[in-house]
Formats: structure tokens, C-alpha cells, sequence
């Protein structure tokens, strides 16, 4: 074998040998991540004045029944109670409402009036969007929508069990009941919930009995370990077994 030929296999030798050639990897596509929260100070950044965030003091009435039904609320904070008055001027609580819901959607259909009146139970906050402006968001920001149907379903499976409640149980069940919904029960983790500073009457106006009654059970209850009583109510996990008591 020539010189020539030696040189020509060792080269094709070593190249077989070579490490391969390091090619630069293509970096992942990162995909921008996707917020399906709705935001409440972002929408209030954004173009547009047809909404405003409004604070109220404990006992502040937001609206009165009545009034001109032209805006929806979003409590960001703070507790509201629903409650609407009849024309011999009994008053009955027909919802409190906590941060996260929605209310005065009467206006979306067209309601002309409130037919009851909104008032913050502790110093609250609202977000007091026009009728056209809540339209206008409701189509072209998925995640508000969704937020707005989510509370729309709830409610109304919160309005029939409320009727069930009202006319099977007891005052007694029914007080547990309503104090366990305050507490936000099983929400958000805890067994132990400590409720805004709420009346006996406001109770009996959510229950739908007397305040003596109230006081009654209010008392059994702290007898029995299911809930701590002065002034502020603590509501311990307990106080279920009221509820499922047969």
C-alpha cells in the first residue's frame, strides 16, 4: 500500500470516529400564561369611565328599594345584606352577600326599580358598573363572564334551598343554617369561622322567626360547645350536626 493510500484510510478511520457535531438545540416555546381571573383594578385601569369603585361604612344603605335600576355591584370586600319591605313595613333579609358576588343584576333585565334594598353589614367595597358597561364586559371578558354565570348558578341554587329550608326545617335548623352561610362554611379551608358583628334582630329577619327564639337557640348553641358568643360569633365545625340532626 502506497504512502498515499495509508493517509486516506487513516483519516477515514479517525473520522469514524469523531464525536458528532453539536448542533444548537431549539429553545422550548414558552407560551404566555393565561389569567382566567378577572381582575378588578386592571378593569378599573382600562379605558373607560362607566364604572367606579365605591367604599361604604357599616349600616351605609348602597341603594334604597325603589331607587333606579341602572348599575350592577361587585363586592370586592366587606359584607351587604339584601332586604326587601312589604307595604305594612315588615322587613325580611333575603340575602347577605360576601367578597366575590355579584348583585343589583336586576338591572340587566331591564328592571326599572329595585325591588329591595342593598345595605353594608361592616365597612365595605363595591365595584358600581353601568348597565351598557356590564353588557359590553359580559361579551368581550371570558373570565367576567364566566365569574358572572358562576354566580348567577349559585344563587339560584342558594334561592331553592332556601325554600326548602323555609318549609321543612325548624327555626332551630334554619339558625344553624343561616349562622354556617355567614360563616362561610367549608369555604376556603378552616373550621372555625369568626362572623361580622351581627344583630338578633338581622337573624330573625334571615331565619324568619322572633328574636327571642334566636336568643334562645344562641344560647343553646354556646351550651353546647357549637358556637362562642360575646359579641363577636365564633362558629366551630360542630355546629353541622344542627344541620344534619334528623
Amino acid at each position: 500500500m502506497t504512502a498515499h493510500g495509508r493517509v486516506v484510510r487513516e483519516r477515514i478511520s479517525s473520522a469514524g470516529h469523531m464525536p458528532p457535531k453539536r448542533t444548537a438545540r431549539p429553545k422550548p416555546i414558552i407560551q404566555p400564561k393565561q389569567d382566567d381571573t378577572f381582575e378588578v383594578q386592571a378593569f378599573l385601569d382600562s379605558a373607560g369611565a362607566a364604572r367606579k369603585m365605591v367604599t361604604y361604612r357599616r349600616s351605609d344603605t348602597i341603594y334604597s328599594q325603589g331607587d333606579p335600576c341602572a348599575t350592577v355591584m361587585y363586592l370586592q370586600h366587606g359584607r351587604v345584606k339584601l332586604s326587601v319591605l312589604s307595604h305594612a313595613g315588615k322587613e325580611a333579609v333575603v340575602a347577605v352577600l360576601g367578597p366575590g358576588d355579584f348583585f343589583g343584576e336586576g338591572a340587566l333585565a331591564d328592571q326599572p326599580v329595585r325591588i329591595g334594598t342593598a345595605t353594608a353589614m361592616m365597612d365595605s367595597t363595591a365595584l358600581v358598573i353601568e348597565k351598557h358597561e356590564m353588557m359590553r364586559v359580559l361579551r368581550e371578558q371570558h373570565a367576567f363572564s364566566e365569574r358572572f354565570i358562576g354566580h348567577m348558578l349559585a344563587r339560584n341554587i342558594r334561592v331553592e334551598a332556601d325554600l326548602v329550608d323555609q318549609l321543612f326545617n325548624s327555626s332551630e335548623k334554619r339558625l344553624a343554617r343561616t349562622l354556617l352561610l355567614l360563616a362561610r362554611y367549608g369555604k376556603e379551608g378552616g373550621h372555625e369561622r369568626v362572623l361580622p358583628k351581627v344583630s338578633q334582630e338581622t337573624l330573625a329577619e334571615i331565619v324568619g322567626t322572633t328574636r327571642s327564639r334566636v336568643n334562645f337557640f344562641m344560647n343553646k348553641f354556646k351550651k353546647l360547645g357549637f358556637i362562642d358568643y360575646n359579641g363577636d360569633i365564633r362558629i366551630h365545625s360542630s355546629l353541622v350536626s344542627v344541620v344534619l340532626h334528623d
